[in-house]
């Protein structure tokens, strides 16, 4: 490798509780400034959420114990490629030791993909892979299968039979096609009582997905339940469900975590949602990024887990280890 092969630490698993995370206001974030440190530069799809922030703190905590500086910027929103397009590009133009990138487009950063394995920047996907194969692994839960628990849970929840619908973040993202396909494909496979009305993408925009919900559930007045597939979403789906007074009347089902949808599941708007591990993300990609400098074979996928929770479970330890406010 380019710069630097140094020795591992002892990979710990990524298991660690969330403490609160610093935020510096908008679209980066770094380390201390590390001097002859390996340099890892992390681009995520967005840095609103509570999600990536909590991926961030993964990221910190790997790069804490393996002695290497790492930054991490993302997006104003998850609908902004254009503006990941520019992030990335000047993350590999700083020249980083390696490179973490979350697609907002699984295409459109493929150009860039090529850069980066040019300048021999090792490159490791996460949360959602892209278009490439300059990538050397993907740190990511298995969004086709937490879908279709998702969509399990969704069955059982309306009793076999009615209408749902399906508001996700994107259609451009691995995430996004995953976790609308995960879903959509075990409702079709397995609840033949079940008729999927409607699907919108809100770009896991609260505001944009609290209108496309309220369109939705006008519109569908037998519907019987909608699942929201990322935080944004869900937390979208809840805020329309409220405001037109149906709390309780619509089985909502998320994805994610956060305060808000913690706090619908606790007071029942929610019937529960998939959590995945956010913080096992940020600190799987950063050591297979220091496994890389290291010249070490890396897996084709890092799959980093998920859960279902909802009010009876929500206080495991188990889950409460993976939550994120």
């Amino acid at each position: 490798m380019r710069k630097h092969a140094r020795g591992l630490g002892v990979a710990a698993a990524a298991m660690l509780l969330l403490a609160a995370c610093g935020d510096d206001g908008g679209t980066s974030g770094d380390g201390d400034g590390g001097g002859d440190r390996p340099q890892i530069a992390l681009v995520s799809k967005g840095f609103q959420h509570q999600f990536w922030q909590a991926v961030r703190q993964g990221a910190e905590q790997a790069g804490e114990e393996f002695d290497v500086e790492v930054t991490f910027e993302g997006p104003d929103s998850e609908s902004e490629v254009a503006q990941q397009i520019d992030m990335l590009q000047s993350a590999i133009d700083r020249g980083p030791d390696a490179l973490g990138f979350a697609a907002l487009d699984s295409q459109a950063a493929t150009p860039l993909m090529e850069d980066a394995a040019s300048r021999e920047i090792p490159v490791i996907a996460f949360d959602s892979g892209v278009d490439s194969d300059v990538p050397l692994t993907t740190a990511a839960t298995d969004n086709r299968a937490a879908a279709a628990l998702a969509a399990e849970k969704m069955v059982e929840l309306i009793g076999g039979e009615g209408e749902v619908a399906l508001v996700v973040h994107d259609q451009t993202s691995v995430t996004g096609v995953e976790r609308r396909d995960g879903f959509v494909e075990y409702i079709e496979e397995n609840a033949p009582g079940v008729e999927i009305v409607d699907i919108q993408y809100g770009g896991g925009d609260h505001l944009e997905s609290t209108n496309l919900a309220t369109a939705i559930i006008q519109g569908n007045p037998n519907l019987a339940g909608i699942y929201g597939a990322n935080e944004g979403s869900a937390i979208g789906v809840v805020n329309a469900v409220n405001e037109l007074g149906m709390a309780g009347e619509l089985v909502i089902v998320g994805f994610d975590s956060g305060q808000a949808q913690i706090d619908a599941i606790r007071n029942g708007v929610m019937a529960g949602a998939i959590t995945q591990n956010p913080i096992a993300i940020g600190y799987e990609t950063v050591k297979a990024a220091v496994q890389a400098l290291d010249g070490e074979e890396l897996p084709e996928t890092i799959d980093t887990g998920f859960l279902w929770y909802d009010a009876t479970n929500i206080d495991d330890e188990e889950i409460q280890a993976v939550l994120y406010e």
